[in-house]
């Protein structure tokens, strides 16, 4: 048992610092950013699918392809476009013929969603109908077309983007199709120094080559072993009263209940525990804490907590909801754990 045990954490180091080689090799290419890297990774370790906004050319492309090139994992990119048709994601039925025996018959034609991480560039460009082609796969890891079932292969991510400044000719995601995403990431501008290395690095000649550093079935067992993060009953009690205190009928906050329309789901606080635990595997331990709750909770949140119209009005988002519930229930959790 305790050979067991040794093996285990030996295992748990060695991922966990590869993690850390993967961080760096992104950092050849991605100046800053390093809290919206951290996120993504821990989307990938939560097997989730993670929505990314940011106003052009903040590189969030760059980003999800040069993270793309540190994993060994095939990798697709889908420009999402007004006239784009589910088929152009999922693939079509196309008519061949048996050359032996001149036989015609219809063979599906895999689109590129069958690929290990998806890069849906621009997501609310297109029609809910090209938006919702993602559904199944994002939720089921699989696709149905024509009555027959196809399975995605694993370890599958979906990675969007969309611009937040972009209103003429945009269809803004559901909130049932929002909900499917684990973490929704807003990049934010370079600091004043970073941006100075960007302009130094992005317009000579020298070319980065990105090396892999992760195998698809190391990222499989990374999130094997994030399931089995301990999390302890008062802390997911925690989460349970942060997720209800979100909602209004059943919130005792006033300010839940002066400015938001509509809570979190249940949905939230999974996500909320799983990432919490991820996070704490990214950073070497085998407990979640408090922090890693705090650190989850906006991203898991910030597409969950729907505000209501006066609190548009005033400027009022999700992210000021959920920064004054930690207010009152985070500290309570860090005082115990102590």
């Amino acid at each position: 048992m305790d050979q067991q045990l040794a093996d285990l954490d030996q295992e748990v180091k060695t991922l966990t610092g590869k993690l850390k080689d993967l961080k760096t090799e992104i950092a050849k290419v991605i100046i800053g950013q390093e809290e919206t890297v951290d996120q993504l990774l821990i989307t990938f370790l939560a097997g989730g699918h993670a929505l990314l906004e940011g106003v052009p050319g903040l590189a969030k492309t760059l980003m999800i392809r040069t993270l793309s090139q540190a994993i060994d994992l095939k990798f697709k990119r889908i420009q999402f476009t007004p006239d784009l048709m589910p088929s152009d994601i999922i693939g079509t039925e196309i008519l061949e013929e048996d050359h032996t025996t001149g036989k015609k018959f219809f063979e599906f034609n895999k689109g590129p969603i069958f690929a290990n991480i998806i890069l849906a560039d621009e997501i609310n460009r297109t029609p809910p109908k090209t938006q919702a082609a993602l559904l199944e796969a994002m939720q089921e890891f699989e696709v149905t077309y024509s009555g027959k079932t196809y399975e995605l292969e694993r370890p599958f991510f979906i990675l969007a983007t969309q611009n937040p400044i972009e209103q003429s000719g945009t269809f803004p995601l559901p909130e049932a199709q929002q909900d499917r995403f684990l973490f929704y990431i807003k990049i934010g501008y370079p600091t004043e120094i970073e941006e100075n290395q960007i302009l130094k690095h992005t317009t000579g000649s020298k070319k980065t080559t990105i090396n892999p550093i992760l195998s698809g079935a190391e990222i499989l067992r990374l999130q094997q072993l994030v399931r089995e993060v301990p999390i302890s009953d008062e802390l997911i009690s925690y989460v349970n009263k942060l997720i209800r205190a979100t909602r209004p009928e059943t919130s005792n906050n006033e300010f839940v209940k002066e400015w938001v329309n509509w809570g979190a789901g249940p949905r939230a606080g999974q996500a909320m525990i799983l990432t919490a635990k991820a996070r704490a595997l990214q950073q070497g331990r085998l407990a979640v804490t408090p922090d890693d709750l705090e650190h989850c909770a906006y991203p898991v949140l910030r597409h969950r907590v729907i505000v209501n119209f006066k609190a548009e009005a005033e400027g009022i988002t999700s992210d000021e909801v959920t920064r004054e519930l930690l207010k009152s229930i985070i500290p309570t959790a860090k005082a115990k754990n102590k």
